[in-house]
């Protein structure tokens, strides 16, 4: 899997994207295949947004989250990437 980071107002460290790498390792209990992950940061002047698209077989996840820590901020959107997987494998056994 190749993981897609970008942002143009800083550098991705390699601290950051061991981070996201170690939030999207969760998402392996569920079994699926992520297609093209693309996570893109947005430094505001008071916080960081962070966006992500991620394809899979049972449909794209799409998030946002928004926080003055970045780190804060991945696991944000972790949660919610999360939310909506479960919402979609739920959603595909029925």
């Amino acid at each position: 899997m190749s993981l897609n980071i970008s942002s143009k107002q800083m550098d991705i460290t390699p601290a950051i994207r061991t981070h996201i790498e170690e939030r999207l390792a969760k998402f392996d209990k569920f079994q699926l295949q992520l297609i093209n992950p693309h996570f893109i940061i947005i430094k505001q002047p008071n916080s960081y947004e962070v966006d992500a698209t991620i394809g899979s077989p049972l449909g794209d996840l799409v998030a946002k989250a928004e926080n003055e820590d970045l780190y804060n901020a991945i696991n944000d959107l972790a949660k919610k990437l999360e939310a909506q997987l479960i919402k979609l494998k739920e959603k595909k056994e029925y």
